[in-house]
């Protein structure tokens, strides 16, 4: 009997301590896991970097090193291009002022009440660009006089698109500075995902054409060569450019050629933009008025259809350089030649 009651509180006892050990057990796997979670976040604090280094324009047009903050919350934007790339990113709640613009899909930066109005693409209003308390502004070419006083303010990125490497590579290197602000570098790929492949199709139509590019404004017609707006029509489209002389600057508005000067060069295609519909000059003649007049009809080009009117000019000539830009200047060509 004795022996049997021995037993029975040994083995209560030796249950009572297998219990004791699996709690501690527990209590032992849970505190490590709380340490855990709080070195976890604080590693990811010291990951995240205050500052980060990209590529930027200065005043005079050289690339350098600038210091910006990483992930920033407020942002100023002077430039259309860039506003186009951070609307594509998924940042326009960053955007605490805007330059103007008449660009239809970047309207709700321009009527929302809760941003800033700071002037134009051309002209800061350097005292609504201060009060916005930006912590980046961004600008274009237009705007590299005020460089220096803007960066008073805050650091300012400039960038520009490369004629040398072209458009499409242009957009994607400066996508990617953009995004590199925000860690969001992968996106970039996936919004850029088709051009290649547009730019290709487009190229093989042009294998072996001849074509003028130029731009229409105050009633007259200005060639443009393959070193500023609309290059991308000769360099990555691939159009032989007979318009000018590859040594001539045609980077700003192009030259102004007279119409004879057309029909002797008789090109397969002529590619028009509207300045003055892009930038909404009032009273002014319609693109399609100036070219289609006595001579230019004795062109190949008009007699075979060939003139084509680049459907977003304001585009074209503003936000060269974004990302909706890019997929909209394609559709305005996609639209003339492949269909």
């Amino acid at each position: 009997m004795r022996k049997k009651v021995f037993v029975f509180l040994l083995s209560a006892v030796m249950a009572l301590s297998f219990s004791a050990c699996g709690n501690n057990s527990d209590q032992n796997t849970s505190v490590p896991s709380t340490s855990n979670e709080v070195t976890s976040s604080s590693e990811e604090k010291e990951k995240t970097p205050e500052t980060i280094t990209i590529k930027s324009l200065n005043a005079e047009k050289n690339e350098v090193d600038l210091e910006v903050p990483y992930d920033p919350e407020r942002i100023a934007i002077l430039d259309m291009a860039s506003l186009d790339i951070l609307d594509s990113l998924g940042l326009g709640d960053r955007i605490v002022g805007s330059a103007g613009t008449s660009l239809d899909y970047l309207q709700e930066y321009v009527t929302d009440e809760n941003i800033a109005n700071l002037g134009t693409i051309k002209e800061a209003d350097m005292e609504a660009v201060m009060e916005c308390e930006p912590d980046v502004i961004f600008i274009g070419g237009r705007l590299s006089a005020s460089y220096d006083a803007l960066s008073e303010i805050a650091p300012v990125v400039y960038l520009a698109t490369d004629t040398e490497i072209g458009v499409v590579e242009s957009v994607r290197k400066n996508a990617t500075t953009i995004a590199s602000m925000f860690g969001l570098e992968e996106d970039v790929e996936e919004l850029m995902a088709d051009f290649d492949d547009r730019i290709k199709t487009l190229s093989e139509f042009a294998e072996g054409k001849t074509a003028i590019v130029g731009l229409c404004t105050s009633g007259s017609f200005n060639v443009l060569g393959n070193d500023g707006r609309c290059s991308m029509i000769g360099v990555e489209v691939g159009f032989e450019n007979v318009g000018v002389d590859a040594n001539i600057d045609t980077s700003t508005h192009g030259n102004e050629a007279s119409f004879e000067f057309i029909v002797e060069k008789n090109p397969e295609y002529i590619f028009v933009m509207d300045r003055d519909a892009a930038i909404g000059t009032d009273g002014a003649q319609l693109a399609q008025e100036i070219m289609e007049n006595e001579l230019v009809k004795g062109t190949d080009a008009y007699k075979n259809g060939n003139i084509v009117y680049l459907a977003h000019p304001a585009v074209w000539y503003t936000a060269e350089g974004g990302i909706n830009a890019l997929d909209l200047m394609l559709q305005d060509l996609e639209t003339e030649l492949m269909e």
